[in-house]
C-alpha cells in the first residue's frame, strides 16, 4: 500500500491496516483463529495468495508472528502490538454495528461465514462431553452444496462440517439465511421467528427450549442500533 507521505500516527496506523482485508485477518486471529485453514474458513470470500500476502505484511509490520510446528504447518499469532490493535479493532465493530448497519444485501449475507462464527461461539458447556451431539442447519433459501451444515459437539470440542460426517443427527434447525443472520446478530429473537414460521426445530424439547441458551449470539449482539 503506497503511504500517505505524512508523519501523522493516524495516518502511519492507516498504512498498515487500511489495506482491504488486512484488518479481517486481525479480527480473526483475535477471534482464535492460528492456522492458515482456520483464517480460509473465516474469511471465504479472500483467495490463498492474497491472505499469505496480507499476513506477509502484518508480520513485517510486526503485528503478527508465527510459529513453525516441528512437524511441519504454520501457527499465527497476534504480537503484543496486534493485541493492542486487535482490542481497537473490537471497538471498531461496536461503532460499525450501531451506526453503519442497515439492510443487508445478499452480497452481506454468506452462510459460511455464519456458520463459522456460530461455531466457535457456540455454548459447548451446555452439551454432555461424554456423548456426541449433532445438530444440522438446513438453509431452505440454497439448493447448492451451501444448503445444509453439520454441528458435531464432542468431548468439549465443536467441528462444523459441510460434508454428512455420517452421524446420527440430533437436532435440526430449518431456516433462511438472512432469518439465523437477524438471530445471530441480535436484530431479531429465536422465539419471535419461531412465531412466524421463519425458524423450524426438530428434536428433543429440551434443546428447543434451550437453544437461547447453546446457541450463542454474536460479539455485537448486545450492541442496540442507532437507528
Amino acid at each position: 500500500m503506497k503511504g500517505y507521505g505524512q508523519f501523522c500516527p493516524v495516518a502511519k496506523a492507516a498504512e498498515i491496516v487500511g489495506e482491504r482485508w488486512s484488518i479481517l485477518v486481525i479480527r480473526e486471529l483475535a477471534a482464535g483463529s492460528d492456522s492458515f485453514n482456520a483464517l480460509r474458513k473465516g474469511l471465504p470470500l479472500l483467495s490463498p495468495s492474497l491472505l499469505s500476502t496480507r499476513l506477509k505484511s502484518l508480520e513485517s509490520a510486526g503485528v503478527v508472528g508465527k510459529t513453525t510446528l516441528p512437524r511441519g504447518g504454520t501457527r499465527y499469532r497476534l504480537t503484543k502490538a496486534g493485541e493492542e490493535l486487535a482490542s481497537i479493532v473490537w471497538e471498531l465493530g461496536t461503532w460499525g454495528h450501531r451506526w453503519a448497519r442497515s439492510d443487508l444485501s445478499e452480497d452481506d449475507l454468506d452462510p459460511s461465514m455464519l456458520m463459522w462464527d456460530i461455531h466457535r461461539t457456540l455454548r459447548k458447556e451446555y452439551f454432555d462431553p461424554e456423548q456426541r451431539t449433532v445438530i444440522l442447519v438446513e438453509f431452505t433459501d440454497y439448493a447448492s452444496r451451501l444448503r445444509y451444515w453439520w454441528l458435531v459437539i464432542e468431548k468439549g470440542e465443536v467441528d462444523v462440517c459441510l460434508k454428512d460426517p455420517g452421524h446420527e443427527v440430533s437436532f435440526q434447525i430449518t431456516t433462511d439465511v438472512r432469518t439465523l443472520t437477524a438471530v445471530w446478530m441480535g436484530d431479531s429473537t429465536m422465539a419471535r421467528e419461531i412465531r412466524r414460521g421463519s425458524i423450524t426445530l426438530a428434536g428433543p424439547r429440551q434443546l428447543k427450549e434451550d437453544i437461547g441458551k447453546w446457541l450463542g449470539s454474536n460479539f455485537y449482539a448486545s450492541v442496540k442500533p442507532a437507528r
